[in-house]
Parts: C-alpha cells; structure tokens; sequence
C-alpha cells in the first residue's frame, strides 16, 4: 500500500493471539481502519467461520467492501460501534467469540490533509471520523461558547493552559475565520507561554476537539456496555487504546465487570453468589520497542484484554 492507504496495525500478532480465534467462530472487527487485523482474523478462521467488519470512517468502509468483496465470511458495516447490538440483530448473531477495538485515528486519516486530524498539514478544520454526519470542528469552534471550549481542552485534552488558549481562539474567531488547520495551529502556539520542545503544542487541543467532535469518549462506554451481553462464553474482549481517557475507562469498565456487583464489606453473601461477567486476562500490553522502532505512532498504545465468563 502507497499513499493515504499506507497504514500499520498496532501490536496485530498481539491482538490476535489475544484474540484466540476459533476456526468457526463468530468475531467482530469495530474498527476496520485498513483491515489489518480484519485480514488477521479471517486467515485463522475456517469456511464456517464469520467476521462483522466496521467502522464509521466511509473510506474506510469503502476499503473493506472492496477488500472482502468476494469473501462471503465478511459482513461489512458503515456504523459508529456504538450500534453493535443493533447490527448483530440486524446480522441474527447468535453471540460473538472475539471482538476487537482498536481506538487509534488511523495512518490514512492522519496523512490525509484534507481530513483536518493533523496538526502537521495544512487542510480544513474537519476531523469528523463520519464526513457524512455532525459539526466540523470549524463549525463547533464558530459558535460554542468559551466556557465549552475550555471544558473540553481540559476535560479531554488535559491542556494545561486550556484558559488561555480557549480565550485566544475566541478572540480570533472575531476577527478571522479559523478554517484550517494551520490557522488553529497558530493560534495555539501564541497562546502557550512556554512550548515543550518534546511535544508540538497543539497535539492535546487537537486531541480534545476531535474527541469532542465524535463523541469518542460517549461512543466507547456504550459499546462496551452492549458488548458483554453480546458475546459467548469463552469470548474474548480486545481492546487496544492510546491516550489515558480511553484506557481509564477501559480498564474501570473492566474492573467492575470482573468483580461484579457491589456490596458493602461483612454483607453476608459468598463470593460464589456474587454475579461477574468477564475475568481480565494478564496485565496490560504495550508494543514491543521494535515495533515502537517500526512505527512511532504505536508508542503509547495499550491493550488489554477480558474473558466472558458463564453467567
């Protein structure tokens, strides 16, 4: 692959490892970005084996039915993860034995000026993952009011200087459209007293605005939520993240299934009465440093990894 499409599945051996694909099982990729992990699946499953393929990126979605074309294993779906349990009826699944998140923007996003991800080309001030659904960030940043502004910067950029930077874009705003990248780029950089010299300072304020955009945070906890009751015993849960936000509430969504329902210390109930729905398997993952060599981009990723266990 070349161009735009030239993207890397992070840890993919990892993953489907983790995975343990059955060879005619039922498994679901949520996010197909450019099929690596897709491809993964498929090679290990067997002709009764199936794949519900997804993602809410059309070109993206484009790539898998072109992809997976003549494969009658695939189902390919435009969709938001959220709407799992929605396409698994639509698809009468009788349960899945593996699903996969990987929550990462993906290469051809980021290469691609025109989506508005990247802070280091210059292109429109975008950065929907769905271009067919919602506000651009040009769009939010024009109308929301500065108090929103500098909640989301803090809230989902952890921007140390979310104030000063939330007070500059509207200021700017007044007097000049903030159309492009670039424009918002600059806008942050007079607004930071001190750059980082190991960071570009505009890295968390993209962060915290694309999140916003796509509801990634909301989007994430509800397919989650659907998920447990969606997948076979036995079934296992990858999900692989790559900022703090994502993984903290993967991992408290993780705890609190695995230790099941709550109750107060010297509640008189046994522990075998105490209703769990998934185990954790092992510690969280980090890519190998030859793989963090290979691709930088997979340096902060993290994966973990639950179990359905019989109800």
């Amino acid at each position: 692959m070349s161009g735009h499409d030239n993207h890397y599945s992070v840890m993919l051996e990892e993953a489907i490892k983790a995975l343990f694909v059955r060879e005619n099982g039922t498994y679901a990729d949520c996010t197909y970005g450019r099929g690596g992990h897709s491809r993964a699946i498929l090679s290990a499953l067997g002709p009764e084996g199936s794949l519900l393929t997804l993602d809410s990126d059309l070109d993206a979605v484009c790539h898998a039915k072109k992809t997976f074309a003549n494969d009658s294993r695939v189902i390919v779906e435009h969709s938001a993860f959220s709407n799992i349990k929605k396409l698994a009826e639509k698809h009468n699944s009788t349960g899945f034995d593996g699903v996969l998140l990987d929550l990462g923007v993906s290469s051809p996003q980021l290469n691609n000026a025109e989506r508005g991800f990247s802070f280091r080309l210059d292109g429109p001030l975008d950065m929907r993952l769905d271009k067919s659904a919602g506000k651009t960030a040009a769009e939010w940043l024009r109308e929301a009011p500065q108090k929103e502004i500098e909640e989301v910067l803090k809230n989902y950029g952890e921007e140390r200087y979310f104030r000063r930077i939330a007070r500059a874009l509207v200021t700017e705003r007044d007097k000049s459209e903030l159309n492009s990248t670039n424009s918002l780029v600059e806008v942050v950089k007079k607004a930071i007293p001190t750059l980082d010299k190991n960071k570009h300072p505009a890295t968390r304020v993209f962060q915290a605005i694309r999140i916003h955009i796509n509801r990634e945070l909301e989007e994430l906890t509800q397919c989650l939520e659907q998920l447990i009751g969606l997948m076979n015993s036995g079934g296992r849960l990858v999900v692989i993240s790559f900022h703090s936000l994502e993984d903290r509430i993967v991992k408290n969504f993780f705890y609190r299934k695995a230790r099941g329902d709550y109750f107060p210390r010297k509640f008189p109930i046994k522990d075998t009465e105490i209703k769990r729905t998934i185990k954790v398997l092992g510690k969280p993952i980090k890519p190998s440093a030859e793989e963090i060599f290979n691709n930088r981009r997979s340096r902060s990723a993290t994966m973990r990894v639950a179990e359905k266990i019989p109800c």
